[in-house]
């Protein structure tokens, strides 16, 4: 019996596709890929564009300002829905496809899915060069698109239209890999997207996908409970893995079950209030001195979902020489990181399986009692620097505070780069599970504006947090991309932008300082300007006014708090502009290994360089 054929277009394969994946959240089955954020040109417009056109109300399509930004708001979605829930970023060949390289680094980074889809040159080559084609001479097969291939999961190039019946399913499956999640790249040919084949009917059934849940090996649990059951001051770090697994109760349960405090890094921050009982606050370089008290102090150390970046490790000096590790991670590569004994399987199943192994064991009650005496010093410390005061430029640490104390328990915060990350990770008490996003595993300047509008659209619908993103950045970054203000603007997605105008990159400057050279090039009183004593300064009211957003500068925290008030009761998007204090940080107490010069005339820069060989000296080199 001849099996039944559907003629369609590529493009038109590849949508039809893209409509018939669901997935299933909080129980209840919803579209795989929640829309499309689009520009078209010429390499996707007459043919990808025709095909979307037909199931928009299906597969909506949103219209980006650019190709990198709208591909961070796609991040920004499937983040705010724990990697349960997709969106695609499509754009035409060349300049457009290259602008979302970035992005594509801030998923790999991230470990995050999103699909990236971008116009190619012509498979059949006959009218080369094409608009926009970079030409390899002893190459022609590499185009702009094999940029992609250092930062994603899986890379292909669509030159055959049959070529989609094995290509996507494994960039999806790829996608939803625990172990393997991150960004998936599909190049497609100008000509082969116009082509006509004849696709079996049976590829375009509805197909509901499950996010595995690998189980660990018996083993390595075995070994892991026999590990944590001799250790005296143990200690858990909760990472993204956790949140990604749904695995947070279940953590919580045995950590409060064995007496074990958890601390979390960047990614992990959200998975516990900030009053949980087990919590004892963020780790490493921009984290609390309490957490990092309890690193140095501990014997063993169950590391969970976590790829133990230099910021939560400290470079690696945060811990004892002496100290093991145990690593449950989906991930191997990330599980057998410094002689980890790895526990390679799903988060929530092997926190039940270690538990179960585990017997009778519990830590001595004075570990979570000092936990609980350490962390009050924290957050006593956290209460000095963010306690309101008149002085006429206030700190980080202030503005944080205002903005958390008005925040609702389902509004989510937004950070990613420059000095915000350090301040809200140290000092954003988080009040629901799930409303923190800090994005700092790229470290990209520009995510937050664009994750905002991606995380307002995540707000609906099962798994949801609900209410309002509330984003933070300094003047810096919101230079680099602002365009989003429009984009949500248009598209009527609520979100708050609160501005730290700070007059340039000053935690740049911070360290640049601190290692001893001399302010230069990033605050714009040290760069190449006109007038260095009165530089010229953004009013980002007008700007953002421009873009459709209602604004507000501020001048003092009290304006602040009935400023954020007073957006919590707008619709569409809300920008507040504070003036904010460069200089002033909460202290951090964790090291971090960066590149000091080995010679130098500048005598501060070789005392920096001697301090930075200490920090060096007590790192654990890999084990």
């Amino acid at each position: 019996m001849t099996a039944k054929t559907l003629s369609l277009t590529m493009a038109q394969a590849l949508v039809r596709y893209l409509c018939n994946q669901f997935t299933e959240v909080e129980g209840e089955r919803v579209p795989l890929f929640a829309g499309v954020f689009a520009i078209f040109g010429h390499g996707n417009v007459t043919c990808l564009s025709e095909a979307l056109e037909t199931v928009q109300d299906q597969l909506p399509t949103w219209r980006g300002q650019n190709e990198q930004s709208m591909a961070l708001a796609a991040i920004g979605f499937a983040k705010a829905k724990r990697r349960r829930q997709l969106m695609v970023a499509a754009t035409s060949i060349g300049p457009g496809a290259l602008n979302m390289v970035t992005a594509a680094g801030v998923a790999m980074a991230n470990r995050l899915p999103v699909l990236l889809i971008a116009g190619d040159t012509f498979a059949n080559r006959l009218p080369d060069p094409v608009l926009q084609q970079v030409e390899h001479f002893g190459d022609p097969t590499l185009t702009a698109n094999d940029a992609f291939k250092s930062v994603v999961r899986y890379w292909d190039r669509i030159v055959l239209p049959e070529q989609l019946l094995q290509s996507l399913p494994q960039a999806i499956a790829t996608m939803l890999d625990p172990a393997d999640c991150g960004p998936a790249f599909i190049g497609l040919a100008q000509d082969t997207q116009e082509l006509a084949y004849d696709y079996p009917e049976v590829f375009f059934e509805p197909k509901v996908w499950k996010i595995p849940r690998p189980r660990p090996d018996r083993d390595a649990v075995a070994q892991a409970a026999e590990l944590l059951a001799k250790a005296k001051r143990p200690l858990i770090i909760s990472g993204g893995g956790v949140r990604y697994s749904g695995a947070e109760d279940k953590l919580a349960a045995f950590a409060e079950k064995r007496g074990i405090p958890v601390v979390e890094t960047i990614a992990g921050k959200g998975a516990f209030t900030h009053h949980h009982p087990v919590h004892a606050g963020p780790i490493g370089i921009v984290g609390s001195t309490s957490a990092n008290a309890l690193a140095k102090e501990a014997d063993v150390i169950i590391a969970i979902g976590t790829r133990l970046q230099d910021f939560t490790t400290g470079s690696w000096t945060a811990f004892s020489r002496e100290a093991q590790f145990i690593s449950i991670n989906a991930a191997r590569f990330d599980a057998i990181k410094h002689r980890a004994l790895a526990v390679v399987g799903d988060a929530l199943e092997s926190i039940i399986e270690l538990d179960e192994a585990l017997g009778g064991y519990k830590a001595d009650s004075a570990l979570m009692q000092r936990a609980k005496s350490l962390f009050a010093e924290w957050n006593q410390l956290l209460d000095e620097h963010q306690a309101p005061t008149n002085a006429p430029v206030p700190s980080y640490a202030q503005v944080v505070g205002i903005l958390n104390k008005v925040a609702r328990p389902e509004d989510t915060l937004i950070a990613a780069a420059g000095g915000t990350p350090g301040e809200v990770t140290k000092g954003w008490r988080v009040k629901n599970p799930n409303t923190f996003d800090c994005e700092f595993g790229f470290s990209c300047m520009g995510y937050e504006i664009a994750a905002g509008w991606g995380v307002s659209m995540a707000q609906d619908g099962p798994g949801s947090a609900g209410g309002t993103p509330i984003v933070m950045l300094g003047d810096g970054t919101y230079m680099m991309m602002n365009s989003d203000i429009y984009s949500a603007a248009l598209t009527g997605h609520k979100m708050i932008v609160v501005v730290c105008d700070n007059g340039g990159y000053a935690v740049i400057n911070r360290l640049q300082q601190a290692k001893g050279v001399p302010g230069f090039n990033n605050l714009l009183a040290d760069c190449r300007v006109q007038d260095r004593t009165n530089p010229l300064h953004v009013d980002f009211v007008k700007h953002a006014e421009a873009m459709g957003a209602s604004a507000r500068k501020v001048e003092s925290l009290a304006d602040l708090e009935d400023a954020m008030i007073w957006a919590q009761g707008n619709d569409g998007v809300t920008l507040i502009s504070i003036v904010s204090d460069a200089w002033k940080w909460v202290p951090g107490d964790a090291d971090w290994d960066v590149g000091v010069p080995e010679v130098s005339t500048f005598e501060s820069v070789r005392a920096a360089r001697a301090a930075q060989e200490k920090i060096r000296e007590a790192r654990r080199l890999g084990v």
